[in-house]
Parts: C-alpha cells; sequence; structure tokens
C-alpha cells in the first residue's frame, strides 16, 4: 500500500512558517549548484520515492511559479512531472503551466484513501500545514519528513498544535547545517 509522507521545513524551535506566513529560514535547496552533494541526494531520493503531490489551496497559490521557473534544473523538472492534487473548497481547476493541471479535490481524505489503494510510488504532501493537520486527523498520514533548518525564530506557526505520537525512522545531518528528521506516526 502507498503512503503519504509529509514534508516540512521548520526551525530547530518547531516553526514551519514565521508570523508573516513565510519560510525565510529555509537553507539548503537541493537544486543550488553549491548545494552539498549527500544533501541533495538524500532530498532527491525522496522526490524519487513518489508520483503524487497534494498541496493545499494556499501553497499551490504560492507554487504556480514553479511551471515556469527554469533555474530549479532537475528538482523542479520532476517535481513539474508529478501528478498533482489540490485540496481546495473554492477552486474549480488548477492549472500548471505547460505540465497537466492539478486535480481538485473537496475531500482530501476520501482522495488519500482512494490513491493509497491504486497501484504507485508513495504520495507525497509538500507544506500546506492546515491540510497536513485535517489528515493527520483523519488519520491518513503515514510519515512526517522534517528538514529541520539552523536556525530558531520564536515566534509563527508551529508544525504540531496538537500531541502526536511519533517513532523515529532516520535522523541525518548534513555540512549545510539542515538536519533531516523522518518520523513514522504511530496508530
Amino acid at each position: 500500500m502507498r503512503k503519504l509522507i509529509v514534508q516540512q521545513w521548520v526551525t530547530v524551535d518547531n516553526i514551519a512558517a514565521e508570523e508573516d506566513g513565510g519560510l525565510s529560514f529555509v537553507s539548503g535547496e537541493p537544486f543550488s549548484e553549491t548545494t552539498n552533494k549527500e544533501f541533495k541526494e538524500r532530498v532527491m531520493g525522496l522526490i524519487d520515492a513518489v508520483d503524487t503531490l497534494v498541496l493545499g489551496a494556499n501553497t499551490y497559490a504560492q507554487s504556480t511559479g514553479w511551471a515556469t521557473a527554469t533555474e530549479q534544473g532537475e528538482y523542479g523538472e520532476k517535481l513539474n512531472n508529478l501528478t498533482k492534487f489540490v485540496a481546495s473548497s473554492k477552486l474549480e481547476d488548477a492549472p500548471w503551466g505547460d505540465f497537466p493541471a492539478a486535480t481538485v479535490t473537496r475531500d482530501p481524505a476520501a482522495t488519500i484513501r482512494e490513491l493509497k489503494e491504486q497501484r504507485g510510488k508513495d504520495i507525497w504532501l509538500w507544506g500546506s500545514l492546515t491540510l497536513m493537520r485535517s489528515l493527520l486527523d483523519a488519520g491518513v498520514v503515514d510519515e512526517i519528513t522534517l528538514l529541520v533548518c539552523p536556525v530558531s525564530r520564536g515566534k509563527g506557526t508551529r508544525i504540531f498544535e496538537d500531541r502526536q505520537d511519533l517513532k523515529l525512522i532516520e535522523a541525518t545531518g548534513f555540512e549545510n547545517g539542515v538536519v533531516l528528521l523522518r518520523y513514522e506516526i504511530k496508530k
């Protein structure tokens, strides 16, 4: 059965979005020419392990530039070619540049359950904190990958609002100071 894997960039003090909603703390983009080889390989390994991307409506609105940007190289190419779903109660369609449009879903938990029953690689939820929390509540999230940046913010939106019991699967540090933590959701 396919898994739903959530990926979030966070600070060491558990902030996933700054007070203004920004992510200026994110470091170590996987498509930079100066990116540490081991870090790039690990992040590219995640995108190679999935074939479906799920986004909330706000993250989708912030991400539409990916379809026309050229500086992301192999990472952007792979991301743009994933099958995409956007959870939204308002959108009617979700174009993605010259790539196939995302499918809009009004019931993301049901969509995830259906996708998990289909053949394919794993499913990736990128950002989308509100959607992540609703899918955690629905019990459909299998793993959370945290890319912990070597900074703190003190204020902002924390990744978890409620109690979550997690089992550590992987902890890997990189030369750029980012630590990758993979957790299985205890059910």
